[in-house]
Formats: structure tokens, sequence, C-alpha cells
């Protein structure tokens, strides 16, 4: 799950929702709908000869997904005919044939592309791509400044697109994880230009047939502006005494509200920040609880603790950090431009470490808010199916805890879910569906999950839906962790889920029991001839868990086993890799 970790794919906004009614309003204005007048739905009678507006997505969470089908929405209201799409979904030959195209994508990881438009880009950014002169396009791009690569899926294509010879309608936006004050002014700036480019008109364009329409989803009312207060109801510690870890496994109570999810989905969390940690900040400020400080409404300390992200430092507090502390470490790591090397640096430092680089009451009160970050929720894939627990949601989760520069370090959710949160307590929630981490429809279809410590959260859920469904296909789960002893998590419910019949294979790889480490990539290539089996017998492949390391290291796996027990080459066992994705068979929720 730019996901978690703070999720990278950003909630629809009123800045995405004034750009997409700016590139609508025009693009009708361009084509000289006939008989449909801004603002009319589209009716059936009248779709046959509305001009078709391609609305493509790329998202790692589903949140860019959800974009497009707002866009859909807003489409319809100004006469077009909307197609919705994932950018995977389509020919290159099919793209070149499009004449009026919305892409909506998400940047994933270190300025990667989502997984579901790897193979669009892949093909886009090939010397053999066609010339694009007929295409008219926007891009939506979403993201978060805290990156360096900050949107920069959505900057590529908008590129390329350039380069291909299609015709930009309005200029690229970029959203970050919180829009509310960029909004104001890109309006005030952009939309005049776009009513200036759109009004020129064009003749009109029949109809193209390029996919199924999408209607929007029935929109929850809780959400990350407007989160339901959950009580916890429980709060379990699953690892062992002995672990090194501290995995706890909780359920929020739903009640009678509308809220739903679906196996696959994620779970936004809205965090509180340590009060003894927003007490330092203050202290190091001259600054206490209830101080008024410019531009920040109410307490400042309630500010501090509610609302700003004093976790992670932004990218704007380390450079005035920089300018002011006289530090040459932190300095010569700026002025070299070394991500590698800024990364090393902070590991570990949260906000009230850089301002302990400066004098204390060097930086005042305000200087300081207006270089913060808001404070964002945090994402966690759900660990429960609703055939099962129709009335909860199941969590499980890492408490992060450290001690570094001489003090305690806590993460931000997941030390305010063990520690701060009583029971019965509550917490604001929201779901985030992710549509493109779910079961196959046909339930006699194998799966195979890789899921190594808190990765087994998804499936968890994937095997109660399986189970409370009467699903006929075989499950095979690959899980592990550092010691069996004490990291065994839902070791009794894996063992009753076998007893049943519905986990069919269980692999366990626990590094540090034997003198060699061993994962879940190893336990797959020690089982590769019957991995490539379930394969070829249709099986759906997933990956749960940190994206860094061990799913790269997984789907190299992957593809080992393939050239190995298909006589594949290397070219032929990335071909067959490709097209499990095109399939959606090569499923990742991965962060």
């Amino acid at each position: 799950m730019q996901i978690p970790f703070i999720p990278k794919d950003a909630p629809f906004s009123e800045e995405q929702k004034s750009w997409l009614s700016g590139f609508f309003a025009g693009l009708h204005s361009r084509l000289s709908i006939q008989g449909a007048p801004a603002g009319a739905a589209v009716s059936a009678e009248t779709s046959a000869t509305a001009p078709v507006v391609n609305i493509l997505f790329g998202t790692q969470t589903g949140n860019a997904e959800g974009v497009a089908l707002d866009a859909a929405a807003t489409a319809k209201s100004n006469g077009m005919a909307p197609e919705v799409q994932a950018l995977d979904d389509i020919t290159l030959e099919a793209f070149a044939a499009m004449t009026c195209v919305v892409i909506v994508i998400s940047t994933y990881g270190e300025g990667e592309m989502p997984d579901n438009a790897q193979l669009f880009w892949e093909a886009l950014s090939a010397d053999t791509a066609p010339r694009l002169e007929n295409m008219t396009f926007g891009v939506l791009a979403l993201g978060d400044t805290g990156y360096d690569d900050f949107c920069q899926a959505g900057k590529l294509i908008d590129m390329r697109l350039e380069q291909l010879g299609a015709q930009r309608l309005v200029t690229r936006i970029d959203c970050d994880i919180d829009f509310e004050d960029p909004a104001a002014s890109w309006m005030e700036e952009t939309l005049p230009k776009i009513a200036r480019e759109l009004n020129a008109g064009q003749p009109s364009t029949p109809a193209i047939e390029t996919g199924a329409q999408i209607e929007p989803p029935a929109k929850s009312k809780w959400s990350r502006k407007s989160p339901y207060p959950s009580s916890l109801a429980v709060n379990r510690l699953l690892s062992g005494d002995t672990s090194a870890k501290e995995i706890r496994h909780y359920e929020f109570a739903l009640g009678d509200i509308g809220l739903t999810y679906a196996a696959g989905d994620a779970l936004g969390v809205m965090p509180v920040n340590d009060p003894a940690l927003v007490q330092a900040v203050l202290e190091r400020l001259n600054s206490s609880f209830e101080t008024a400080v410019d531009g920040v409404s109410g307490a400042f300390g309630e500010a501090l603790q509610h609302r700003f992200e004093i976790s992670t430092p932004s990218r704007d507090l380390i450079a005035a950090v920089e300018k002011r502390a006289e530090h040459q470490e932190l300095s010569h790591v700026l002025q070299h431009g070394d991500k590698e090397a800024l990364e090393a640096w902070l590991w570990g430092k949260d906000v009230l470490d850089l301002l302990q680089l400066l004098p204390q009451g060097a930086l005042s009160a305000t200087d300081f808010a207006a270089l913060l970050k808001p404070l964002q929720h945090r994402a966690y894939s759900i660990s429960s199916s609703p055939l099962e627990a129709p009335d909860h949601i199941h969590l499980t989760v890492a408490s992060v805890r450290y001690r570094t520069h001489g003090r305690n370090h806590g993460g931000v959710c997941s030390t305010f879910l063990a520690d701060r949160i009583e029971t019965n307590g509550t917490a604001g929630i929201f779901v985030s569906p992710n549509k493109s981490f779910r079961l196959p429809d046909d339930e006699t279809r194998p799966v195979i999950m890789v899921g190594p410590g808190t990765g087994i959260a998804p499936f968890r859920a994937f095997l109660q839906e399986r189970r409370a469904g009467g699903a006929s296909g075989a499950n095979w789960l690959f899980f592990g962790d550092q010691h069996k002893a004490s990291d065994f998590i839902y070791e009794d419910e894996l063992s009753e889920l076998s007893a049943q019949g519905v986990l069919n294979r269980l692999d366990l790889a626990f590094s540090r029991d034997q003198d060699q480490k061993i994962y879940v990539q190893h336990r797959m290539k020690e089982n590769g001839k019957d991995l490539f089996a379930w394969l070829e017998d249709g099986a759906y492949f997933y990956v749960c868990g940190d994206a860094t390391r061990m799913a790269k290291d997984v789907d190299r796996a992957l593809h080992d086993v393939i050239a190995e027990f298909g006589n594949l080459s290397a070219d032929d066992a990335n071909a067959y890799v490709n097209n499990l994705k095109r399939e959606k068979r090569y499923l990742r929720d991965v962060y």
C-alpha cells in the first residue's frame, strides 16, 4: 500500500474537481457537441453520437482509479461519452487511435510507475511508439512532495505524449497529499487560461467504442476529510515475548454506519502525535501548548498534536535548518545533492532531532509552523473479510520503536494504536478501496500468496473470504519472519485453515532459525516445479509487503522459476510474467 508508510495516491480533491471541470467544459466547447448542452447528462440515445473521452488511470492503491471514475461523472455532465480503463488494459495501437484522453496517474515508490501502468509506459517510451498528432490530452498526477521524485510518473507521461506530437489541452496538474491551499491559487491562475484556450471550438467527432463504460461507485460519507470515529474493540499482541518485533492485531468496530469494505482494501487511520514529542518541540521553540501562532488556527500545541507532521521532517524544514545550523555534514550532503546520502543522514531523525541542531529559539514558532506538512493518515492492508467480520475491520500492524540520538522514537500511527488509544477509545478511520488487489471472480482458480511478516494481512482476509464463500480453488501461502517460536503470527488460525482444507499449502521461511538466512523467495525456488504448475493451471499470484527488498526479490524468484521450469529464455520468462500482469493474475500490495 508516492504508500506506507504514507500512501502516495492522494484522495480526490476540490483542486482536481476544478481541473476536471475546466478540462471537460473546454473539451465540450472544442468538440461543439450537438444536442447536448454543457452540464447535461448523456442519455442512452445521445451517447451514440457524443464524443468519446478516454479516461485512463494508473494506480497502486486504488485512489487514482477513484479519481478517474469521478472524472467520468464530470465528463458525462458536460456531454461526453467517457470510457474508463486502466493503462495496462489498452494496447498501444488502441491508444494511438484515441483523440481525447485524460490520464490520471499516481507515482509509486521512488518515482516509479504504478504496477498497472508499467507495461503501458514501456511501450509508450520505446522507439517504436507511434506518432500521436491526432490526440488531445491532459494529465492529472498524484504524488507526495515528501519524495524527491514528486509526481514523476505523471511528468514522464506528459512529456512523452508531447514528444510524440499529441496536443496538450491543459497544463498538467501535480497534486500533493494535501491540496487545499494550492487549489485556490491554481484555479485563479489556470482556469482563465483554460477558458481562453478552449474557446476556439472545433468540428465534432464521432464516438469510438473503445471499452466498457464504468459507472462511478456510490461514495461513502466517511473519508480522509470526514473519518468515522471508530471504537477500538481489540488490541492484542501477536508476537512472542522473545521477538525482536512488536506485531499487534487490532479490531475496529463499525456498527450500523454504512462503512463497508472488501478483502484487499486498505484502512486509513488518522493518527495523533505523541504528546511527549509535542511538548519537547514546544520547549525547543520556547513556546507553550496554548500559544497563538500566526497562520495557525487554535492553540499551537493542539495543532502540533493533531494537524502537523512532526515525525518525518519536510524538505523545507531540512533546508531551513541547514541555512541556520552551520552543520558541516548536513550542508555537505545537501550541497552535493546525493539523495542516498541524505536519506542515510536523515534515518531515524524526526523534527525534534533537526531542531536540536539549532540554538534554542533560533527558529520562531511562526516560521517553524510554516515549514511543516499536514499530518496525514496512515494506510494499512485490512486483514479480515466482511463475510466473516461484517461489523469489524481487522488490522495487523508492526509497532515501530527505536532508540537513536539519545532518545526513544516511535512510529506516528503504530504507537498511537498500541499505546495511546484505550480499549473502546476511538480513532478516525475510513476505507480506501483497492480494486486492483482482489481475489479472482472465478472461485475455482488457484491462488498463490506471498506475504512475510505483516504482509500476511490481506491474505488472512483472502483465506477468510474463500472459506466463507465456499470457494473450491486451492490456496497456497508463503509466509515467514525471523523466528518460528516468536514470530509465527496467526499460527493457530493458519493451522485451523489447513485442517479445514482451505489452506492447501503453507511454506514457511524463518530467516534466523538456522545459520544461513532463508526467505520466502528461497522457498519459492525450492518449490518451483509446483509453483510453475499452479501458474500453468491458471493460478493468481499475489505479493504483499516491503517494496524495497522483499517484493523485488520475490519478482526475481518468480522470473527464475518460470524460466527454469518453463524451459524459457530470460526474455520469454519476462514475457510470461508480463502476460500474467495483463491478465490481472500477478497483483501486488507493496509499500
